[in-house]
């Protein structure tokens, strides 16, 4: 569903004189990360869009900055976490865009990965948005067909939500991609390859439901190219894994779950 995954990046980043810092900026939540292990042809699906869904999101937090204002209210009767209660502490090394250096080209896979893995990827209008912020604009328009191919009703109904992408009344719908660690394979001037190992979380919570959250692992990477003074996505992929011996945890009840998504703001800035 993505575009090959072209490593033409070589070389060092020596010259860019990066300050070293590592921050990573998460916004809001081409193509996100691994999704819950797949039951079906239809949730092996699920799987490769949510990657998607989270890398938008990322960006979509990033480019709001700390405007959160229009969060619905949470439960409890408290507000819905802000922008800034979840934000990294220190200054922002970048406050627009994304650095000319090693740093920067991670901390902007990090936060596509989680743009492209957010539950905005479900809304064309959002989808689009996203990927004109993210993807370089020779390949938008490529990025833009490839998806809509992808979000039809047939696989909005397979992830639990109606034909149309909105969610059923009386659930809540998660999607969600948190990024782990970061590494370039290959990097030059003008581009980078990078690897980003993530975790992921994709469902419907709520009574009956019969796509309940799930959580998975697995390996995006983006080859990006500086275009207009920022990093761009050119190609992307995912492969399923690194994923860690599961816990001795109990499931949380779908209530729990609904409750945690709605209380729990995304990062708007995590690397």
């Amino acid at each position: 569903m993505s575009p090959g995954d072209e490593h033409e990046a070589s070389g060092g980043y020596g010259g860019y004189g990066g300050s070293g810092q590592t921050r990573t900026r998460l916004p809001e939540d081409e193509y996100g990360g691994g999704r819950p292990r797949a039951r079906s042809s239809s949730r092996s699906l699920v799987t490769v869009v949510g990657v998607v869904v989270v890398l938008i999101a990322a960006i979509a937090f990033a480019n709001r900055g700390g405007d959160d204002s229009a969060s619905p209210s949470g439960a409890n009767g408290g507000a819905k976490p802000e922008a800034a209660t979840t934000a990294a502490t220190g200054t922002k090394p970048v406050q627009s865009g994304f650095a000319r250096d090693e740093q920067g080209a991670q901390s902007a896979a990090a936060n596509y990965a989680v743009a492209l893995g957010s539950a905005e990827m479900f809304n064309k209008t959002k989808r689009d948005s996203i990927l004109q912020a993210i993807i370089t604009p020779s390949r938008t328009s490529q990025f833009e067909a490839t998806l809509d191919k992808a979000y039809t009703p047939a696989f909005n109904k397979a992830v639990g939500l109606n034909e149309d992408g909105s969610t059923p009344s009386g659930y809540t719908f998660v999607s969600r991609t948190t990024p782990i660690g970061t590494k370039v394979t290959q990097g030059s001037a003008d581009k980078a390859t990078v690897e980003v190992w993530c975790s992921g979380l994709l469902g419907l919570a709520g009574d009956n439901s019969t796509n309940p959250v799930t959580s998975t692992w697995f390996t995006i990477t983006m080859q990006l190219q500086w275009t207009d003074g920022d990093w761009k996505i050119v190609t992307h992929s995912q492969k399923a894994g690194p994923t860690p011996v599961p816990g001795d945890d109990r499931a949380s009840s779908a209530d729990e779950m609904a409750k945690a998504v709605e209380e729990y703001g995304g990062f708007t800035y995590a690397r």
